[in-house]
């Protein structure tokens, strides 16, 4: 393969990379010692991650996917973006309010667990998607640039080969600057976490208003929604991070909003 990896992409790949890991790191730090959270949420928070998000709805995934209807929905943008949107929301939200019922119902006393959740729900999906992938990414980019990623795309066959090679060619092609985006695209994403923990919290731990935590369903299934169906046409990967920007922005507000009624009367309480 005569095509090599620019220099800059390696760069930004490097940074989007260390953005992944200190995105945790650094709200963790944050909210335990300048908002007096709890230790336990965050890792309860990166539990629910694991379990609801990387384990049961991919199993879910796999069985409707695999089903008579599953080529529909893959071949279907719009399909495909509302139930990714859809399943997204339901799996992630109702593993907040079961973890606020139950692992967390010792910790509803201090409102800023709630925050300290958001960090570790968001922190482990930004080093997992953000982190590890662009540690692998920098892996392959030297692969290539030092003549030695036969090494790793001779053993594979079929559509195994096929990815690789799709991805290497993504590698060598996309502007450096696009791989900065992931790193953005994080932070909205670790914003909106913590934003849907706000609300779910306080469908738990505050008036009880159920209607939070379908209100968080709903904003996470249109955001997730739309990030999907965006990126099927041909929009500007800049224009998309924009508009899920605008929109993570909105929900922030609205979690503040929130977090300013239900922690007033929390505290008078």
């Amino acid at each position: 393969m005569d095509q090599t990896v620019p220099q800059m992409t390696i760069v930004c790949m490097i940074i989007s990379s260390i953005v992944g890991f200190a995105i945790p790191i650094v709200l963790f730090l944050y909210f335990r010692f300048k908002m007096k959270a709890d230790i336990f949420p965050f890792f309860a928070g990166c539990l629910v991650m694991l379990v609801f998000a990387m384990i049961l709805e991919p199993g879910v995934h796999q069985i409707v996917l695999g089903s008579s209807v599953g080529g529909r929905i893959q071949n279907n943008v719009w399909l495909y973006g509302l139930y990714g949107g859809l399943m997204a929301g339901l799996f992630e939200e109702t593993g907040r309010l079961l973890a606020f019922k139950s692992i967390l119902r010792s910790h509803s006393g201090n409102d800023a667990n709630a925050l300290m959740y958001g960090a570790g729900h968001g922190g482990l999906e930004s080093v997992v998607i953000l982190g590890v992938s662009m540690i692998s990414n920098i892996a392959v980019a030297f692969m290539v640039n030092n003549g030695t990623i036969s090494e790793f795309t001779d053993p594979l066959t079929g559509d195994a080969l096929a990815r690789a090679e799709a991805g290497i060619a993504a590698l060598t092609t996309t502007g450096s600057l696009a791989f900065l985006l992931g790193a953005l695209e994080r932070i909205f994403a670790v914003t909106l976490q913590i934003a849907l923990s706000v609300l779910v919290w306080f469908a738990v731990n505050g008036s009880g208003r159920m209607s939070l935590y379908l209100a968080a369903i709903l904003i996470h299934f249109f955001i997730d929604a739309a990030a999907v169906i965006l990126s099927g046409f041909d929009i500007p990967l800049l224009a998309i991070e924009a508009v899920i920007g605008i929109l993570t922005a909105g929900t922030a507000v609205f979690a503040k909003r929130v977090w300013d009624t239900e922690h007033q009367k929390n505290r008078t309480e």
